[in-house]
């Protein structure tokens, strides 16, 4: 298995560098393997999608649709993968952030009963307490 930074994401995703995508793009889509797969920590999903939103500029929805193409990548092996997929479809259809949605899916999947938060926007997402 081989770590993936947010940046071998981002250029694979967006394409815009004629350098370092052909060089992300080489990686995922020929050197990477699924005995050899390439390791997407939760943490390089959360920095793609910030990358994504603000650097970028994207909607909501494009930002759902690339992290749902690196879901479907078969040489990926994404970190909490089930709860990254949550995490996209509550992005997805603008029930809160992606981040703030992953924090309460990897919570309750530790066995956590509600998150607490003084951010109005996050008690959208089942999970949340206001405080």
């Amino acid at each position: 298995m081989i770590g993936l930074d947010t940046n071998i994401l981002i250029r694979y995703l967006a394409q815009d560098d004629p350098v370092q995508s052909a060089k992300a793009t080489e990686i995922l889509e020929r050197r990477l393997t699924p005995k050899s797969p390439g390791f997407v920590s939760v943490v390089a999903m959360v920095e793609t999608v910030w990358v994504l939103d603000r650097a970028y500029g994207l909607s909501a929805q494009e930002i759902a649709m690339a992290i749902e193409r690196l879901l479907q990548v078969e040489v990926l092996a994404i970190e909490n993968e089930q709860e990254v997929f949550t995490a996209m479809v509550a992005l997805k259809r603008r029930r809160g952030s992606f981040a703030d949605a992953l924090i309460t899916e990897l919570g309750t999947r530790t066995g956590c009963t509600r998150t607490l938060t003084f951010d109005r926007k996050a008690i959208r997402l089942p999970g949340f307490e206001l405080v």
